[in-house]
C-alpha cells in the first residue's frame, strides 16, 4: 500500500518537473531577450542622453531583473523537487 502512494507521489514530481523545466528553458530564452533590449537601451540612454531614454533604459533593465529573479524562482523549485524525488526513491527502495 504504502509503495503505491510513494510511486503516485513519483509519478505527480516527474511531471511537475517535466513542467518546470519547459518553464524554465522558456524563462532563460526571455531573460536573454530582455538582458539584450537593456543593454540596448542602456547604449541609446548613453547616445542621447535624455530622460526618456534613461527611463526607457531603467524600465528595460528591470524587467530583465524580474526575469532573473523569476528563472532563479524556477531552479530552486527544481532542485527542491529533485531532493523530494530523491527522498521518495530512497523510501521506494527501502521498502522494496
Amino acid at each position: 500500500m504504502a509503495q503505491n502512494r510513494v510511486e503516485r507521489q513519483l509519478a505527480e514530481l516527474a511531471d511537475r518537473l517535466k513542467r518546470l523545466r519547459a518553464d524554465l528553458e522558456v524563462a532563460e530564452e526571455q531573460s536573454l531577450h530582455f538582458e539584450d533590449l537593456a543593454d540596448d537601451a542602456r547604449l541609446r540612454a548613453l547616445v542621447s542622453e535624455t530622460p526618456g531614454s534613461e527611463r526607457q533604459h531603467r524600465d528595460a533593465a528591470r524587467q530583465a531583473e524580474i526575469m532573473v529573479r523569476h528563472r532563479t524562482r524556477l531552479r530552486e523549485k527544481i532542485r527542491s523537487l529533485e531532493q523530494q524525488q530523491d527522498d521518495l526513491l530512497d523510501r521506494f527502495y527501502s521498502d522494496v
